[in-house]
């Protein structure tokens, strides 16, 4: 008597476990399928968002004026080369590498008489401007086509708030240009100037260049409407525009009007005393 083998395709048990199986190994694709498509997703994200506020790079410009270029590496050639080099990458012991610097630092050293000079120093101080606008112009444009780097802003820089200004200025600025822009000495010779004849650009040009000791101010650590607030602070107590008492003492603050207050005030206690006892 033989008995009959059960029939795995008819088991229950058997079919159901394929069936499990079937639908597991499908599961598992699903979610390989979809978690590269979330990851591709995510990327082209990140790539969009990136796109979108990452900086723009500083372009050259001034390519699109050939004589421009061409007449700023004349003059780059007479006064310029023996220290920062023919390829703008510096001399050691004469000058530092322009790569980089932008236009903006051209303007502001030489469009102030600190460019050309003699000799490296631990501070570059104001002198005679030797070159006219247009050929600081044509020097800026040069070093901006072969270096790049900050460029000199356009454009009106005016309309700025003084009061917000201020308060900038007194965050980032007076440690070393006291609050009224007069200036301080610092150590091994240096020392930060009086901020005084000079122009928005050039005040722009400074904060976004850091020429020498002061540092660099990107647009993410004060950003062009605070820049323009500052320069509207700026401007607003510089030139004897800000002394309602009628005379600013040097604009030093409350060390000389307090020096003059005590000398007026103890000579007019004296003065009295005198008078006083010659009454007496």
């Amino acid at each position: 008597m033989t008995t009959a083998k059960p029939d795995a395709r008819s088991s229950p048990t058997g079919g159901s476990n394929s069936a499990r199986s079937g639908r597991g190994g499908h599961s598992r694709l699903c979610r390989r399928v979809s978690g590269t498509l979330a990851l591709t997703l995510a990327l082209l994200s990140v790539g969009g968002l990136y796109t979108i506020l990452a900086p723009q790079p500083q372009t050259a410009h001034a390519q699109d004026d050939p004589a421009l270029v061409r007449q700023g590496e004349q003059l780059y050639n007479n006064a310029c080369i023996s220290c920062h080099g023919a390829n703008l990458q510096g001399v050691p012991d004469r000058g530092p590498s322009l790569i980089g610097t932008g236009e903006a630092a051209v303007y502001f050293q030489v469009s102030t008489g600190r460019m050309p000079a003699a000799r490296q120093e631990a501070q570059n101080a104001e002198k005679p401007v030797r070159f006219t606008p247009e050929e600081i112009d044509a020097m800026g444009a040069f070093v901006q086509a072969n270096g790049g780097g900050p460029m000199v802003p356009r454009g009106d820089l005016g309309g700025g708030d003084p009061a917000r200004g201020g308060e900038m200025f007194r965050l980032n600025c007076a440690s070393c240009h006291q609050f009224t822009g007069r200036g301080i000495a610092l150590s091994s010779g240096k020392f930060a100037p009086a901020i005084k004849d000079v122009n928005a650009q050039q005040i722009y040009s400074s904060m976004i260049t850091g020429p020498q000791n002061m540092p660099k101010f990107s647009d993410r650590q004060i950003t062009p409407e605070e820049k323009r607030d500052i320069i509207a602070y700026i401007e607003s107590v510089t030139e004897n525009r800000n002394n309602p008492g009628g005379y600013a003492l040097g604009g030093y603050g409350p060390f000389p009007e307090g020096l003059i207050a005590w000398i007026v005030g103890i000579s007019a206690l004296v003065a009295v005393t005198l008078w006083i006892g010659s009454k007496a």
